[in-house]
C-alpha cells in the first residue's frame, strides 16, 4: 500500500508516523515547507520507502491523506480522487467541508473513497457517534462538544470560528446562530473537567445531518474562555503554540429504544493533535485496504464504528462512557 501525506504540520507530522508497521510499503511526503521533511523522514526510515514530493496524478498513491491548513484542500482533492487516489482530509472548515462532501459523484464514479472530516472533532466524534446509534432504534438529538487545539493551524480555525455564526439542525431546518453564544456548561473526561462550550462556525452539524436526516436537533459547540471569545474579533495577537497541548470531545445522543427513552455519553481525553492524526492514520489505512464507504462521506457514515474503535484503543486513544436510561413513555 502507497499512502502520501500532504502537510507535515504538527498533525501531519504525528501521523505519517503513526503509517509505521501498518502495512504500508511506501510513504510519500510533502510540505510547502521542506526543512519538515527531514525529521519526519529520519522517523519513517525503518524499512520503508519514504518519497518525497507533492501529490502527482500521474502517479497516484493508493490513498492521499491531506492535512495542509483548512482552505486548501478542495483542489487537491478533486486532481488526486481523479487519477483514481482515496483521498483522507482533516479538514475542519465548514465551507470546505460541504465542498468536499460535493465531491461524491466524482469519487463514485472512479470507485473511490473521499473521507471528509477526518480529525479529531469532526472526525473521532463521528465514530463515536455513529457508535451509540447503533444502540438506539430512533436517534433524536445530537450534541457535540469539543475542547482543546492541535497545532497552529487548528488553532487558527478555532480562533475565526468563534466569531462566525454556527449551524444548528432544529425540526427540518438550519437555524443560524451567533458564534460564541449559546453557553453550555459540558463535562469533558478528567482531567479537562467542566468548560464552558459556545457556539462557532462548525461543521460537525453538517457531516452529521446528512447522515442522520431524521434528526430533531444536531448541534455542536467549542469550549472557549472569555478572552477567546473577545479576541475572536481581532487578528491573533500572538502566534499559536505548536502544539495546543490536551483537549476532549464529549458526544451526546439521545434517542428510544423501544418505547424507552435512552440518553449515551461518550468522551475522549487527548491531544487534539495526536487524535486527529490517529484518527487520520487509521482512516487512510483502511481505505487502502477497501474497508471505506465509496462516495464522499464522514466518518459517522461507517458502518462498523466498533472495529474503528478498537483499533484506536490499539494505538492509544481511549474512550470513556456515562450511560443512563430516562424513565420509559409512551411512543
Amino acid at each position: 500500500m502507497r499512502i502520501a501525506v500532504a502537510g507535515l504540520g504538527t498533525t501531519g507530522s504525528l501521523l505519517a508516523r503513526q503509517l509505521r508497521g501498518a502495512h504500508v510499503d511506501q510513504v510519500r511526503l510533502f510540505d510547502a515547507d521542506e526543512e519538515r521533511i527531514g525529521p519526519v523522514e529520519g522517523a519513517l526510515d525503518r524499512g520503508l520507502e519514504v518519497v518525497t514530493g507533492p501529490p502527482d496524478p500521474s502517479d497516484p498513491a493508493d490513498v492521499t491523506v491531506l492535512a495542509t491548513p483548512a482552505g486548501t484542500h478542495m483542489e487537491p482533492a478533486e486532481a488526486m480522487l481523479a487519477a483514481g487516489s482515496h483521498v483522507v482530509s482533516i479538514s475542519d472548515d465548514p465551507d470546505e467541508v460541504g465542498l468536499l462532501l460535493g465531491l461524491d459523484g466524482l469519487a463514485r464514479r472512479h470507485d473511490r473513497a473521499m473521507v471528509v472530516g477526518a480529525g479529531f472533532c469532526p472526525g473521532l466524534s463521528d465514530v463515536l457517534i455513529r457508535y451509540a446509534a447503533q444502540q438506539l432504534d430512533v436517534v433524536e438529538t445530537i450534541n457535540v462538544s469539543s475542547a482543546g487545539t492541535g497545532g497552529p493551524a487548528c488553532a487558527r480555525q478555532h480562533h475565526r470560528a468563534l466569531k462566525l455564526p454556527g449551524q444548528d439542525w432544529r425540526d427540518g431546518g438550519w437555524v443560524l446562530r451567533r458564534g460564541g453564544s449559546g453557553r453550555d456548561l459540558a463535562w469533558f473526561p478528567d482531567p479537562i473537567g467542566a468548560r464552558d462550550c459556545y457556539r462557532a462556525a462548525l461543521a460537525s452539524p453538517i457531516l452529521l445531518q446528512r447522515e442522520f436526516p431524521d434528526a430533531q436537533r444536531i448541534s455542536a459547540r467549542v469550549a472557549a474562555t472569555r478572552r477567546d471569545r473577545f479576541t475572536s474579533k481581532l487578528p491573533m495577537l500572538r502566534p499559536p503554540h505548536r502544539d495546543g497541548g490536551p483537549g476532549a470531545v464529549r458526544v451526546e445522543v439521545r434517542g428510544r429504544v423501544g418505547v424507552a427513552v435512552e440518553t449515551l455519553v461518550y468522551g475522549v481525553m487527548d491531544h487534539p493533535s495526536v487524535a486527529a492524526a490517529t484518527v487520520a492514520a487509521v482512516s487512510a489505512i483502511a481505505a487502502g485496504r477497501g474497508e471505506a464507504p465509496t462516495g464522499a462521506n464522514g466518518l459517522a457514515s461507517w458502518p462498523h464504528p466498533h472495529e474503528l474503535l478498537t483499533e484506536l484503543y490499539r494505538r492509544g486513544v481511549k474512550v470513556a462512557m456515562f450511560s443512563g436510561q430516562l424513565a420509559p413513555s409512551a411512543a
